[in-house]
């Protein structure tokens, strides 16, 4: 499947938002060795983190299959990506 450049960086963003809810359940519930977690949170942590895995899969994926198409080094394409994601506009393009 092709990807535009506008479509990576969404995947980016849906990946970073699943990372950013992991770290505030981490930080929320605590060290699971410090106190037990309770069954929900530990089913909550897990679907969380699960989805930010196969969110990043995804991400990474598409970004390789870009980078091959477009005949780019997929380390630039994925810094040029991760960029844009990180910016609060909308992409108009790599860099």
């Amino acid at each position: 499947m092709a990807h535009t450049f506008e479509e990576l960086v969404e995947k980016q963003r849906a990946a970073d938002e699943a990372h950013t809810r992991v770290l505030h359940l981490r930080d929320a519930y605590g060290a699971p060795t410090a106190a037990p977690w309770s069954e929900i949170q530990t089913d909550t942590y897990e679907t969380a983190w699960r989805a930010w895995r196969d969110l990043a899969r995804d991400a990474q994926a598409a970004v390789t299959e870009y980078a091959r198409n477009e005949g780019k080094q997929r380390t630039d394409v994925e810094e040029d990506v991760k960029r844009a994601a990180k910016s609060p506009e909308a992409p108009s393009g790599e860099g």
